[in-house]
């Protein structure tokens, strides 16, 4: 097999060619955000509850819309992403909008040699997990990061949807993750018409592999749910049934199309 210690590198350049054109997308829409819109979704927010005074690292934050989101309910943020183009402007809005959030740039699992602070909650969402090989080692660096008796809380789509192809008309990939997957594209979900090619490498994790990860890592899991629709229009085929709830239009309700998880470090 062809070696890929090189990931790190290539889905960094990715994640900073995509960060220039995210910031500025629609999708994004960073101008309502930085006026104040919270860009967290009921997913999230149900299991996360009353965050006040709460210490949380947010793993993968991208250029902290969340992140931010978070301070602005009265948390005391920590925000880690591979991409530095993404942590300069994450610090710049978090300047800019005075949030009690600051961002380091790490991959995931150097993360545990570059902080030295334990939180009442690890964060992560949608599209974080696909970039890491090793699912053990990334339950590893949450079961670091907690307090006893902290939470992890988590919400990504779900590895149902990416079987598909992109319009999801065939099973094209394994649910099982049997190997990394190499994808060289134009465009990005947040603006396909962007003049941006990138090169990523990316793995499918299946439910099981998730949940055993955290498990045999000291996470007693406390909820594990799924849902039928994404809170992002970031898909192909898509159409929105209600504000801000988008499904694969011939699939309807019949797939899972996100999962969530709070889990509790023992």
């Amino acid at each position: 097999m062809e070696n890929h210690d090189n990931y790190i590198q290539l889905n960094k350049e990715t994640w900073n060619k995509k960060t220039e054109v995210h910031v500025e997308s629609e999708f994004y829409d960073n101008e309502s955000f930085l006026n104040g819109k919270s860009t967290l979704n009921d997913i999230e927010l149900q299991l996360l509850g009353d965050v006040s005074g709460k210490k949380i690292l947010h793993l993968q934050c991208h250029f902290g819309q969340d992140s931010i989101s978070l301070a602005r309910l009265g948390a005391k943020v920590t925000g880690i992403d591979l991409s530095d183009k993404a942590i300069e402007k994450a610090t710049e809005f978090a300047e800019k909008l005075n949030a009690d959030a600051k961002f380091i740039c790490s991959d995931v699992y150097e993360s545990i040699n570059v902080l030295d602070e334990k939180f009442d909650v690890v964060f992560t969402s949608y599209g974080t997990i696909g970039w890491l090989p090793d699912l053990d080692k990334w339950a590893k660096v949450i079961a670091h990061f907690l307090k006893p008796n902290g939470q992890l809380i988590m919400a990504d789509f779900h590895p149902v949807v990416w079987m598909y192809d992109d319009n999801f008309k065939d099973v094209f990939y394994n649910y099982f993750n049997v190997e990394p997957i190499i994808e060289e594209q134009t465009g990005t979900y947040a603006d396909t018409e962007a003049a941006i090619s990138t090169k990523t490498i990316s793995w499918n994790h299946p439910i099981s592999e998730i949940l055993n990860a955290l498990i045999s890592n000291g996470l007693e899991l406390n909820q594990f749910n799924e849902h039928d629709y994404s809170p992002y229009n970031c898909f192909n085929e898509i159409e929105e049934f209600e504000p801000n709830k988008f499904r694969i239009k011939h699939f309807e309700n019949k797939i899972p199309m996100v999962y969530s998880i709070l889990a509790t470090k023992k």
